[in-house]
């Protein structure tokens, strides 16, 4: 019982930390974190209205972007914060209270919060201000952007070892990663491409993400090949596999000085 009290304590410490560390003391550092993703909604916004006449979706160019954007930024966000950790907190680490699971855990609860923080408020502006009416499915939402952010949690797991220990997989995963926000539907329904791409995006984790997501904001949308399944599973094995290699390789990542 003491134990689980002291990692608590340890752990809520860590998120007061990364909170001042990441965001600062002053209010700017906040409203950073809302800015960035309303200047890519309202930039894609601004491009697509000017080539098309209607959304993929529904009547508002905004609610469509945001739908996919943002449960793919808890994806990406999770996944890039996690997998600074070890660099992040490597002083705090050399004491003994300090596990590296606590600055993982902390890392995790502080970007998820902000993250739901970030869509609850966007999606509210979007509502308000372009006068959406239509019903939304809240606990859907919440299954899609969940799941995302173990996926990224997984990943970024994976990653804090692999970086340390094979420093040019971080430039490759760099190259890897980065054409993933055009290939997984945040600009595209991805029941409208043809086979046999259709079925070949569908083995994106993501994909099935932004549709699970769409699905929930969206009452009218209903697609065959969405599987919340796959999707839960993909992200847990990631997840335990990125537990086993920290657990395996925990020297090694302690001691990485790039």
């Amino acid at each position: 019982m003491k134990l689980i009290e002291q990692h608590f304590r340890v752990t809520a410490a860590l998120i007061v930390r990364e909170m001042s560390t990441r965001y600062g003391s002053k209010p700017g550092g906040y409203l950073w974190a809302i800015f960035d993703p309303v200047a890519h909604v309202a930039m894609m916004t601004v491009i697509f209205q000017a080539i098309a006449r209607m959304p993929a979706l529904g009547l508002s160019f905004p609610l469509f972007f945001a739908s996919g954007y943002l449960p793919f930024s808890f994806y990406q966000r999770m996944s890039s914060f996690m997998a600074g950790t070890m660099k992040a907190n490597k002083a705090l680490l050399s004491y003994p209270v300090v596990s590296p699971f606590d600055a993982i855990i902390s890392r995790f609860i502080l970007q998820f919060m902000t993250d739901a923080l970030v869509t609850a408020m966007i999606l509210l502006m979007i509502i308000k201000l372009g006068g959406v009416s239509q019903p939304m499915n809240i606990a859907g939402m919440i299954g899609a952007a969940g799941a995302a952010a173990v996926l990224g949690l997984g990943i970024g797991a994976i990653n804090i070892v692999m970086f340390a220990r094979f420093p040019l997989y971080e430039q490759i995963f760099g190259i890897i990663n980065r054409p993933l926000f055009m290939i997984s539907g945040v600009f595209f329904l991805p029941e409208t491409l043809p086979n046999p791409f259709h079925d070949v995006i569908l083995y994106n984790p993501l994909v099935h993400i932004i549709i699970w997501f769409r699905t929930a904001v969206y009452p009218e949308y209903r697609v065959a090949g969405l599987d919340t399944g796959y999707v839960v599973e993909f992200a847990l094995v990631c997840f335990v596999v990125g537990l086993v290699l920290l657990t395996a390789s925990m020297r090694e990542v302690r001691e990485d000085r790039t």
